[in-house]
This record gives structure tokens, C-alpha cells and sequence, in this order.
């Protein structure tokens, strides 16, 4: 059975390269702009607009500044599908762990464990809760930056993610588990050395594949999800360890209902307190 599973991913995996025109025209597009901001928002569904807010401590781990943590918790908050009250409803709560490590001037890689809880509701008004799900997951991520001058950075990722969902009493829920790959460039221009003024811009494309328990176990095709683009500004506190980031992101669901509206509209804003290496 295991070896049959295989080979199915296997030729399903071979028939996904047939689309590398679409991966690569997606990447190039991701190209012209990135979100250069450390804590970025999740999707939080077929809505017409959210918030997003996170809280988060970075750790340098040594006196180089090439290995750090970043942990944050962060609430999402939305709307109906049929108003635009964007704290109408909760929508998020995440947990986040990832250690970074530069291991040369230019490129990065990192990994994390991440925790999500997410309420469901229904889908026809009063969209009243009906359910909750919860999320573990674990991904890594490789990252190349290009100094273009002049205050002009360019940085390219790919990230692999495994997510795993339960209902809110860790049972089963109807989507087992997923296999996502995330493509994003992020480009970024120094405004001001004062305060540390940075402005940022985004396009990330995201593909994935689902096992699902219901209706029946079975693969979901591997495929083109949704693109994340969005726009930032940067600045750190002055006299302060702090840096804070403001920003919005439009999330164009492939196959919603908010793709003709425009997509679902974030506005988020996060905090991040910056601690210095400490050597015991």
C-alpha cells in the first residue's frame, strides 16, 4: 500500500512539472516586489477584509549576528463575507518558533514549529461559529539576497511546509494533512538611516496538495492556491530595542469568491523586540 502511494505521488509530482511555466511566470512576477516584514499575515479566509497584529522577540545567538530566533504570538481578527467590520469575528491565533542562520553574506535558511487555532463558521448569514480547527506545523525556508545598491535589496525564498489539522478536540478533521510550497521575492529600499526607515513591497505565489479524510482518504491535485502581495513600512522606536512594521496585504484565493471583489484586503501592524547576543 505505502509502495503504491508512492509511486502515485511520484507520477503526480512528474506530471506537476508540465506546469513549470506557470510556477516560473509566477515567480518572475513575484519578482517585482516582496514583504520585507518578519511577521507576515496567513490566510484567514474567504472574507472581504481582516487585521492582523503580532508580538514578537528576536534573539540574536551569537556575536556575528548569524544565527537568531525569532517567537511571536500574533491574533487575526475579520469580517462577514457580506459586510467590511474588519474585528467583526476572530479569526486567528498562532504560536511561532524559527531559528535563521546566515551562513554566508548572501544566503539564509531557517526552520519552524509553528501552532494555529482557527475558528470555523458558517457559510450562509448569520455565519454563526459551528466549528474549530487546529493546525501544527513545521516548514524551511532558503533565502538569496541580491545587493542592488543604493539602498535596493532584492530577496528571493522558497519555502516548504508541512501542516497538519485537528478539530478542536484533536480529532480528525476533514482535511488530514498538507504538503504547501511557498515562492516569494521581496524587494526592499531604505528610506532614511534614521530610525532605520525601510519600505517594502510583496508578491508570493503558493501551491499545495491536501490528504483528506473526508469524503473518502484521497490526494488533492498539487497545484496553483493563491498569491499574497502586499506593501510595508518599516521604522524602529527611537532609543528603544523595538521595531514595527505597518502594513497591508491583498490575498488573490484562487476560485473564491473574493478574487471578484478584489481579494480579501489585511491591514496589519506587528511589534518585535530586538535583543543583543549575550555572551555567558
Amino acid at each position: 500500500m505505502t509502495e503504491q502511494i508512492l509511486k502515485i505521488r511520484f507520477n503526480r509530482f512528474y506530471r506537476m512539472l508540465g506546469t513549470g511555466k506557470i510556477i516560473i511566470g509566477i515567480f518572475l512576477f513575484s519578482l517585482c516586489g516582496s514583504l520585507h516584514a518578519q511577521i507576515s499575515p496567513p490566510g484567514l479566509g474567504d472574507v472581504n477584509i481582516a487585521f492582523w497584529s503580532a508580538f514578537g522577540v528576536r534573539r540574536q545567538l551569537d556575536s556575528l549576528g548569524k544565527k537568531q530566533t525569532l517567537s511571536y504570538i500574533a491574533l487575526g481578527r475579520k469580517s462577514s463575507p457580506d459586510d467590511y467590520n474588519l474585528v467583526s469575528k476572530q479569526a486567528i491565533i498562532v504560536l511561532n518558533h524559527e531559528v535563521y542562520h546566515s551562513f554566508t553574506p548572501n544566503q539564509q535558511y531557517s526552520y519552524a514549529v509553528s501552532y494555529r487555532r482557527q475558528p470555523k463558521y458558517e457559510s450562509v448569514s448569520p455565519y454563526e461559529k459551528e466549528d474549530t480547527e487546529q493546525e501544527f506545523r513545521i516548514y524551511g525556508r532558503y533565502a538569496y539576497t541580491f545587493n542592488l545598491g543604493k539602498g535596493w535589496k532584492l530577496k528571493n525564498t522558497f519555502r516548504q511546509e508541512f501542516r497538519k489539522f485537528f478539530d478542536a478536540d484533536f480529532r480528525q478533521a476533514e482535511e488530514n494533512f498538507q504538503l504547501r510550497m511557498r515562492i516569494k521575492s521581496q524587494l526592499t529600499y531604505s528610506l532614511s538611516k534614521k530610525n532605520n526607515q525601510k519600505l517594502a513591497l510583496s508578491a508570493e505565489g503558493l501551491f499545495s496538495t491536501s490528504y483528506l479524510n473526508e469524503p473518502d482518504h484521497r490526494w488533492t491535485r498539487f497545484g496553483y492556491k493563491e498569491m499574497r502581495i502586499g506593501a510595508y513600512y518599516m521604522f524602529s522606536i527611537p532609543h528603544s530595542p523595538f521595531t514595527v512594521d505597518i502594513g497591508y496585504v491583498n490575498d488573490l484565493i484562487r476560485e473564491s469568491k473574493s478574487i471578484k471583489k478584489g481579494g480579501v484586503h489585511y491591514l496589519a501592524a506587528d511589534i518585535i523586540w530586538n535583543l543583543p547576543f549575550k555572551n555567558k
